[in-house]
């Protein structure tokens, strides 16, 4: 199948790819001391950004630490990049010995039917201490709907989504990039405000349109120093 275009694709700079990597601890395995410094220096050297790791142990059985990498938002950064980067901080100690529960990549899109909307990430907003990452799948037919009825459906939702003025909102397209087609990750000073954001968006016509938005990864920002706490 080939659909011939003349039109050029957007150079690797004028894209906001982010990457999210999930990590666990390995029972039985332990981490080994180290410095993760040198090759957060080699990473942030390639146009990659980490814009946070996170304490994700507790909230879930099944995970420790979350990395969020994105482009470099002055120099941009290729797909491929970001993948050189994880493997760059994954063969790191302690990195090195964690086993990977999750990945998911992303890249800025025109968002449906809202063509100011970009995310915080691109636009230079500081990262905030708590974060939420999931991803979700449209229903079959919400594509098929007529164009009114899906753009009253998300005014309502961005609507009630404005109410929580201290979350910060990413939504990135990840259609083709593996099993999703959305991922959203949100950014709060506090996790109650993603818990109250969160319960109040289900009340939308647009929630019944939702085919899939499982699992959630969700942790409070952390230095690079408290690292190897989180891992002993």
């Amino acid at each position: 199948m080939s659909f011939p275009s003349d039109e050029q694709p957007p150079a690797a700079e004028d894209l906001g790819y982010t990457l999210w990597a999930v990590f666990r601890r390995e029972p039985g395995r332990p981490v080994a001391p180290g410095d993760l410094s040198a090759a957060v220096a080699e990473v942030e050297a390639s146009g990659v950004t980490i814009r946070g790791w996170y304490d994700v142990s507790g909230l879930r059985a099944d995970a420790d630490l979350m990395v969020w990498l994105h482009s470099d938002i002055e120099r941009g950064a290729a797909p491929e990049a970001l993948q050189a980067a994880l493997r760059t901080l994954r063969r790191a100690e302690p990195l090195a010995s964690l086993v990977p529960v999750w990945n998911a990549m992303g890249v800025h899109r025109e968002a449906e039917f809202s063509r100011s909307h970009s995310p915080a990430f691109l636009r230079g907003v500081e990262p905030s201490a708590w974060l939420t990452v999931y991803p979700f799948v449209r229903s079959y037919d919400w594509y098929l709907l007529p164009d009114d009825e899906r753009k009253q459906m998300l005014a309502d939702h961005g609507r009630k989504g404005s109410q929580h003025r201290r979350v910060l909102s990413n939504t990135v397209a990840s259609f083709a990039l593996g099993d999703y087609e959305w991922i959203l990750a949100l950014e709060a000073p506090e996790l109650v405000d993603l818990v109250d954001l969160m319960r109040h968006l289900r009340q939308t016509e647009a929630r019944r349109h939702v085919r899939e938005e499982i699992p959630f990864f969700t942790g409070r920002r952390i230095g690079l120093d408290d690292i190897q706490e989180v891992l002993a």
